[in-house]
């Protein structure tokens, strides 16, 4: 069987193996850290989510600082709202119906702004825009929002006037003067103790590690069944090789007779 590995036609085949199963480990490697993704998505949401509010300088005490471990983190800060900036986030999903988010910045007391996501809108009599958007309060308000990450623009994706297709914190940084926070924003929790009016508060999500795990026992196993069908058409095709040098040869006899030369002979024999 060794002898047979060693052709080119088996080697050819093995390579195709190595390969299949390299891919095959590879993707499932990539699907083990998936699964660790959305494990440690869990654990943030499951840390964070529930806890009390704490200061919004004694969590991120610059506006660029952010890690995402501080992901649903419960901040409380003091400020204003600057009513005028008030921004309409496209095609966010709430049951089956594609709406807006109301987006405001905040101005803190400590003279940075923070984006706030008020809450969710349905669409209008048409699908571009509410048929009306509830304004933030005006003066002086305490809110407490969790925090959330940047999402960064979309490439492809724009937006009318007075809407944003993703919340771009660079981008909205560069609309102001002020410092503002561009590792995270604040989805609205409560504004002076009170859920807003006239937008749909977020509920908790709902996350699950997923498939990942597996499809990653289902990739793995299809590299090792790689390496068991190759074996075992090797043994295959050896055990009939081996099977064919067994069987006896016929010993080489004297040359069968014709019809012509027994009839050539019996004629011989008459004329004699």
């Amino acid at each position: 069987m060794l002898a047979l590995l060693r052709t080119r036609r088996w080697l050819g085949y093995l390579a195709l193996v190595v390969l299949f199963a390299t891919v095959c480990v590879a993707l499932g490697t990539w699907q083990w850290h998936r699964r660790e993704e959305a494990l440690a998505a869990i654990a943030r949401l499951d840390a964070n989510y529930d806890e009390p509010a704490v200061p919004l300088e004694d969590v991120l005490e610059e506006p660029d600082d952010y890690e995402i471990d501080q992901q649903w983190t419960v901040v409380e800060v003091t400020g204003e709202y600057l009513v005028d900036e008030q921004l309409l986030l496209r095609g966010r999903v709430r049951d089956t119906a594609v709406g807006f988010d109301v987006v405001v910045p905040f101005r803190t007391d400590a003279g940075a702004i923070l984006l706030v996501d008020r809450g969710w809108v349905p669409p209008g009599s048409t699908s571009a825009a509410p048929d009306a958007v509830p304004a933030p309060p005006e003066g002086e308000v305490t809110i407490v929002a969790r925090l959330r990450e940047d999402e960064g623009a979309i490439a492809g994706r724009g937006a009318p006037e007075g809407q944003i297709a993703s919340v771009d914190l660079d981008a909205i940084a560069e609309t102001h003067d002020e410092p503002v926070y561009t590792g995270a924003y604040g989805l609205l929790v409560t504004e002076d103790g009170q859920v807003a009016d006239g937008v749909a508060p977020f509920a908790r999500p709902v996350l699950d590690e997923g498939p990942h795990l597996s499809y990653t026992l289902q990739w793995f196993v299809f590299a090792i069944m790689g390496f068991v069908g190759f074996g075992w058409a090797l043994r295959r095709e050896a055990r009939g090789d081996a099977e064919l040098d067994e069987q006896p040869r016929e010993p080489r006899g004297r040359r069968r007779q014709s019809d012509a030369d027994v009839e050539d002979a019996i004629l011989d024999g008459v004329e004699r």
